[in-house]
């Protein structure tokens, strides 16, 4: 099924007002959880918003947050900011077989202005997946294993870059929150588990205990971007 994300309405200085309640609050800013409005529209391109420090100050604020939470991954809408940033980084000591099955290597810290991404080949990988704006879930999301990222750096230059395995799902998940879509758009519902569940019944590197006991297959499903 192919979806149409709505816009956001947000224009230049309301995102500014509200970059500047986060960076002035004096505390780190609270993730949004799924119904927030922010992750259910297309986040604004950034084009300037900002200036210069503020753009390095919310990317600072972004990047303690993303590690407080944990996470490898946060967007600008998960902080109620419709802009087109995110920033990634997997530095987690992770067990070697599971780090091996899910091609899964430490990614240096990384700020993303306006990305776009496109598969490298055909593989897809599947995996459970959690989201640090749907907590205490995750579920199986199957996703192209390389892609080419297309984005701004922070000062501005035009980048490209392939990442492959555990680095291009997190690539994709956090370019999925600025078009508004949530990996559960992309997930087989039937393996939907809550963290509890999953430790439970289901932790392992792969997904074949869980797909025969929930009775999901490991192929795309969900919504694509219109």
């Amino acid at each position: 099924m192919t979806q149409s994300v709505p816009p956001t309405t947000a224009g230049a200085d309301e995102i500014r007002q509200t970059v500047e309640r986060v960076l002035s609050a004096g505390s780190l800013p609270p993730i949004v959880q799924a119904g927030h409005p922010a992750l259910r529209q297309r986040a604004a391109v950034f084009d300037g918003q900002l200036s210069a420090d503020q753009l390095a100050s919310l990317i600072g604020v972004m990047r303690q947050v993303m590690h407080e939470a944990p996470g490898v991954g946060l967007a600008a809408p998960q902080l109620g900011i419709p802009l087109q940033l995110a920033v990634l980084e997997d530095q987690f000591d992770v067990d070697p077989d599971a780090a091996a099955l899910r091609n899964r290597s430490p990614l240096e810290f990384l700020a993303i202005l306006n990305p776009r991404y496109t598969p490298v080949g055909s593989g897809v990988a599947s995996f459970y997946e959690g989201c640090l704006s749907l907590n205490g879930l995750q579920a199986v999301v199957a996703r192209p294993d390389a892609v080419l990222l297309e984005y701004l750096t922070p000062d501005g230059a035009a980048a490209r870059r392939k990442f492959s395995g555990w680095q291009a799902r997190i690539v994709q998940h956090e370019t999925d929150h600025l078009n508004g879509i949530l990996y559960i758009d992309r997930a087989q519902l039937r393996s939907l588990s809550t963290n509890a569940e999953y430790a439970a019944h289901w932790a392992e590197p792969g997904i074949n205990k869980a797909r025969e006991g929930l009775g999901f297959d490991d192929g795309p499903a969900g919504i694509s971007l219109g």
